[in-house]
Order: C-alpha cells, then sequence, then structure tokens
C-alpha cells in the first residue's frame, strides 16, 4: 500500500500559480467534478479569496489510476508570502518531494530561491515545473536557464506546464510518481503521527491535521499527545477530498484528520507528536523550530466591554496560527487589551482582518514596532517588545536592533534606485550577483524596522513591480537608537511611544505633533503637544484655548477695567489647567497611528 502513496507540496513565489496549479491536479484526478470546481478551490477563508493569496496550508488527498494501479497523492497547497514562512517549513517537514513552480515570464524570484532552499534542507525531491507557458510573453528556455544558474537544476528535467487551461498537467502527475520516492514508515510499527495543523469547530472541538510516520491508527482508539500528555479516544478519522471524508484508519505515509471531542483549546500544539496510549514505545518527533515574531504591535477593543470577546477570538486563532502569539497589557490611554507578535506586517493585518470578520469585533491597533535589546549599565540584556519597556537613556549601556538579509532580484535597469533605496534605509551591500542576462540578485543587511514598514511597495514602486524581496533574521547590532515620546499637557501618552533612529528623532516627532495638534479638540486652555526624548523636548505644537471675548461689554471707560476682567479670565484658565484632563478622543489615536509616519 505504501509504495502507492507519494506526498508533496507546492512551493513558489507568490503569484505564481500554486492554487491554480492545484486545481488543475483535482480536476484531472477527478477528485472534485466539473459542476464542483470553482478557482482557489483550496483556500476557502474568505479574506484568502478577497486579496486572491494563499494565507493557510491545505491537505487533499487525491487518488490517480495508472497502468492498473491506484496511487494516493497527498497534496499540501502552501502560501507564497514571505509572512507565511512558517507555514511553508510545516508543510515540507510532511513531505518526500516539493514541486518547485516558477512563472515562465517572471523566473526565478527572491521567493523561489528561499523555498527551493528550505525544500534541500528537509531532504526533498525537487520536482523543477516551469508555469504559465501558455503567456504570448513567456520565456520557458530562459527560464529554464535561470533555474540552473540559481537553483542547480537541470534543464531537461523542467515539467512545462499551464495551469491554467490545464496543459501538461498529465505529464506532471508521471512525473510525481516517478520521481517523487515513496514514503518510508512501517504500518505495524507503534503510531507515530506528526500534527501539522490544527482547526476549531464550534461543533466538533478541535479537528487535529496529522500525517502518520508510522504505525496505524483506528477509529475507537487510545491515542496519546507526547508534549501535552493528554489522552483522547479517536471519535472520527478521515482525509481531505477536500471536504473531510471519513474511514476507518490511516496507516504510516497517508495525510489525514483525527476529531477526539476535544474541547479544550490548550491541548492541541502544532508540532506534537500523537502516540498510541498502550504501546507508548515510539519516540516523539522533534517538532517545528519556535517561529521567530518580527513585529508587535497592541490589540484593544475600541469598546471595553469586548474585551473577554477579544480574548476568545484571540485564542481561537491561535490554535489555528501558531505563528501568533499575544498576552493581555493595559494602556491608559486605550484601557485594557492584549500585546500580539507577527511574523511580517501583512501577517498583522490578515489576523487583525480575521479578528474583525470572524469576531465581528471593532480594533484600536498601536503602532507596530520591531524587538529590540538592551543592555543596561549593570551587563543585564533586556529584550524590548514595546517602548514604555526601554529604560532611560542614562541606563542604557547599549541599544541593538534586529538586522535582516534581504536578496532583491531585479531586473538590471532597475538596479540604481534600488541600491539607492537600500542606502536610504541604512543597507550595508553584501553581495551582487547576475542570474541570467537581464536579471540581478542584490544582497544587503537591513535594520527590520527600515523594511517591515514599506520597503517591499518601494521596490515595487520603484521597478515598475518586477522586483522582489525576501528576507531573513540575521541577529542583533549595536545602533543609535532612541525612545521617542509623545507628551500632550505634560503628560506622556504611552500608546504613541516609538523607537526609532536618532537620525529621524526630530522630523518624525515634528510630524507626529503637528497631526496631534490638528486632530485634538480645543479645550478651555492651552494644550501643549510636545515630542521628547528623555527630559529633552524636540518639538511642540500648541493647541490653542477656546476663547470667550469678555471685555465685550465694555463701552469706552478706562483701559484698566478691560485689563481686570482679562486678567481674571487668564486666572482662571491657569486654575483649570492645572486640574483639569485633556481629552485625546479614539479618532485622534486612530488617526496618528494609521499615518505613514
Amino acid at each position: 500500500m505504501k509504495k502507492e502513496i507519494r506526498n508533496f507540496c507546492i512551493i513558489a513565489h507568490i503569484d505564481h500559480g500554486k492554487s491554480t496549479l492545484a486545481d488543475r491536479l483535482l480536476e484531472s484526478t477527478g477528485t472534485v467534478t466539473t459542476r464542483q470546481m470553482k478557482e482557489q478551490l483550496l483556500d476557502d477563508l474568505e479574506l484568502e479569496r478577497q486579496r486572491g493569496i494563499t494565507i493557510k496550508a491545505r491537505a487533499v488527498a487525491m487518488k490517480y489510476q495508472r497502468g492498473g494501479i491506484e496511487y494516493e497523492l497527498n497534496l499540501i497547497d502552501t502560501p507564497g508570502h514571505v509572512d507565511f514562512q512558517y507555514e511553508v517549513s510545516r508543510s515540507l517537514a510532511c513531505c518526500e518531494g516539493a514541486l518547485l513552480l516558477v512563472d515562465a515570464f517572471q523566473g526565478v524570484e527572491a521567493q523561489t530561491v528561499a523555498n527551493a532552499y528550505a525544500a534541500l534542507e528537509h531532504d526533498l525531491t525537487i520536482v523543477p515545473v516551469i508555469n504559465k507557458i501558455d503567456l504570448m510573453n513567456a520565456r520557458p528556455d530562459e527560464v529554464a536557464e535561470e533555474m540552473m544558474n540559481s537553483l542547480g537544476t537541470d534543464p531537461f528535467e523542467c515539467v512545462r506546464v499551464s495551469a491554467k487551461t490545464g496543459l501538461g498537467v498529465n505529464d506532471l502527475l508521471e512525473a510525481i510518481i516517478e520521481r517523487i520516492p515513496a514514503p518510508t514508515g512501517d504500518p505495524n510499527a507503534p503510531l507515530q503521527a506528526m500534527v501539522f495543523d490544527s482547526n476549531y469547530d464550534d461543533y466538533r472541538g478541535a479537528i487535529t491535521y496529522v500525517r502518520i510516520m508510522q504505525g496505524t491508527v483506528k477509529r475507537g482508539h487510545k491515542i496519546k499527545f507526547a508534549r501535552k500528555g493528554s489522552v483522547h479516544e479517536v471519535v472520527e478519522l478521515g482525509q481531505f477530498a477536500p471536504a473531510r471524508v471519513s474511514c476507518n484508519e490511516l496507516s504510516a505515509g497517508q495525510v489525514g484528520y483525527l476529531i477526539c471531542n476535544i474541547k479544550s483549546l490548550g491541548d492541541v500544539h502544532i508540532g506534537d507528536t500523537v502516540v498510541d496510549n498502550i504501546d507508548k514505545s515510539a519516540p516523539a518527533l522533534p517538532g517545528y523550530a519556535r517561529p521567530k515574531r518580527m513585529v508587535y504591535c497592541g490589540l484593544f477593543p475600541s469598546d471595553g466591554q469586548e474585551f473577554t470577546d477579544l480574548r476568545d477570538a484571540l485564542e481561537r486563532l491561535a490554535v489555528n496560527d501558531p505563528s501568533f502569539e499575544f498576552e493581555p497589557e493595559t494602556s491608559d490611554a486605550l484601557g485594557f487589551g492584549f500585546r500580539c507578535g507577527f511574523l511580517g506586517l501583512l501577517h498583522m493585518e490578515i489576523i487583525q482582518q480575521r479578528l474583525e470578520n470572524e469576531s465581528d469585533i471593532d480594533l484600536v491597533q498601536t503602532a507596530p514596532n520591531v524587538t529590540y535589546e538592551v543592555v543596561d549599565k549593570r551587563g543585564n540584556t533586556h529584550t524590548i517588545h514595546k517602548p514604555q519597556d526601554v529604560p532611560d537613556p542614562g541606563d542604557i549601556e547599549e541599544f541593538r536592533q534586529p538586522i535582516v538579509r534581504c536578496s532583491i532580484i531585479v531586473p538590471n535597469d532597475y538596479i540604481g534606485s534600488v541600491m539607492k533605496l537600500c542606502q536610504e534605509r541604512r543597507g550595508i551591500q553584501r553581495a551582487h550577483e547576475i542570474l541570467g542576462a537581464n536579471r540581478t540578485m542584490l544582497t544587503y543587511h537591513i535594520p527590520l524596522a527600515e523594511v517591515v514598514y514599506d520597503l517591499h511597495d518601494k521596490i515595487k514602486s520603484a521597478t515598475k513591480g518586477y522586483g522582489t524581496l525576501d528576507y531573513e533574521m540575521v541577529g542583533f547590532e549595536p545602533a543609535d537608537l532612541c525612545r521617542l515620546d509623545i507628551m500632550v499637557n505634560g503628560n506622556r501618552v504611552d500608546a504613541l511611544a516609538i523607537v526609532c533612529h536618532r537620525a529621524d528623532a526630530d522630523r518624525r516627532g515634528r510630524a507626529v505633533a503637528k497631526k496631534l495638534k490638528s486632530e485634538i479638540e480645543r479645550h478651555m486652555f492651552e494644550v501643549a503637544v510636545q515630542a521628547a526624548i528623555g527630559s529633552r523636548v524636540i518639538a511642540r505644537e500648541t493647541v490653542p484655548a477656546m476663547r470667550k471675548n469678555v471685555t465685550a461689554k465694555c463701552y469706552g471707560g478706562d483701559i484698566t477695567r478691560k485689563r481686570k476682567l482679562l486678567q481674571k479670565q487668564k486666572e482662571g484658565k491657569k486654575r483649570m489647567k492645572a486640574v483639569g484632563n485633556v481629552e485625546i478622543s479614539q479618532k485622534a489615536f486612530m488617526a496618528v497611528l494609521s499615518d505613514g509616519e
């Protein structure tokens, strides 16, 4: 039975046609009928369909007849965006082979190279595939040469397909069966299964997605999660085709799901090992490396009453997406909320939209920031996730920022503008590699804070959409950084504090102060809006007081009468300022936090 199983995933740069190719494979193998067919069939999140991108990896089992033998092909469709690299790494651990998909016009891109190396690290058999050969301006021969130069693949082994029209898909199915090895693992050995994903169903509890490494699991079996130590009975098991289809057993090499009526979300950990509760001799699998959260921000409910709803929604999301983490925090300005860690800015945007769409919660989000390290005068190293935690300047020995290695693939015509862009972001060039007749890969070390906000968009603009970016963490390096505080009427507003390079502090401080001045409503007294580094104020704007013309009724007479009335008004405003509070509306916060600055 095992000889007829093939486990593979599709890896590629964003928009190279992974989900469309998955659709054609489902159609060609007869897994779904023409009537059931729709575009991006495996992208079942509403956000995925709206944006046209894959966010979650999806598994599906297909049956394929060849020479009187029925093969079982288990496909895992993966995302292409750099922020969802963790989804890709989890999928690679469950496969023996990978289809490396490259666009016949765009050629090898930054994420193609990163994914190919990740597949080689997992010892997968790579089947190179050139997609979109039906395009008018397709250049498959040049792309095959590019793949050979950058990835070392044989140009004659490239399978040429059009995922849109279905051209060459049958040749690809043959290549999958011939080139990708069958899984190893003994169906009669003690049970050992890898949990590679999970989902929460309101009616069935936690649904665990597993790849059986060895042994067999049947309905009614008692299983144990090795890491958590909890024991459960298997109520239902089956495979995805692409909807859930139950069966009686799953054996070594197969990919499927287990339902054990698990109501507690904390019992299922992605990367855990499922073993038999009686025969526990199978060792736990190594699991996955912990994802590195790159970006942190605060999420607060705009209505304080929704705090518990937000916590429940975040718990449900964390089960489905282990690369996201959260912990409670409080803010003087925004009340109770959560500090959340994400893999990147797109990941943050997706989580926020999923919360709003799936749980109907209105959110306020603080300015995103990356993780820093601070060494104090006593030699202790602190990890800083939010600007409020940065110690006073006098107590800082060294301030370190995260540095990433950026691989940027650009057409030769745009090299100059991309180099200028990277130098403006304090980037240091590390390599310059020519990939083909008209394409170059530039490698830079750039501070993560400069990359994460808008470098991707700026590179797209500078290269008319042809440039692509991929980045990976290198480590922390010392830099001239500071905490920029925003003060309103002498009081620090914690939600608006940011960490930035000292050279940028003046510009950013002025911009935030100016924006706040236009957003804060006028009070009965003057309101000072200041930007400060430590005790040094670097920018100030003043919101003028509302004024009543107290001298309106004084017609003629001695000037001292007017002065007396004005003096009385001045003292009243001074007294009011001493005891009055400045109300900063939610709208003012949103305006500053959503501003490009």
